[in-house]
């Protein structure tokens, strides 16, 4: 049996990386995001993010704001 540690390790190692952030508007708060806002990492994708504590919130209840595929809850529909 594994440690949590050394699991921990095994999946930092392989390399597995999130999907890159592709949201225009941030799924917390729905302010304006760019290239250079902050980002996070949730269900294996990165969201980017427009204020300081967005990241707390995102990361405490996701399900709150992404859609079961991680489409953002207040992601505009076409």
């Amino acid at each position: 049996m594994l440690t949590p540690l050394l699991t921990l390790a095994l999946l930092a190692a392989s390399g597995d990386k999130p999907a890159p952030a592709t949201n225009a508007t941030c799924p917390v708060l729905g302010g304006k995001v760019t290239e250079k806002s902050k980002t996070v990492a949730v269900r294996g994708r990165e969201y980017r993010l427009c204020c300081a504590g967005c990241d707390t919130k995102l990361l405490k209840d996701p399900d709150k704001f992404l859609e079961k595929d991680g489409t953002p809850k207040n992601a505009k529909k076409k």
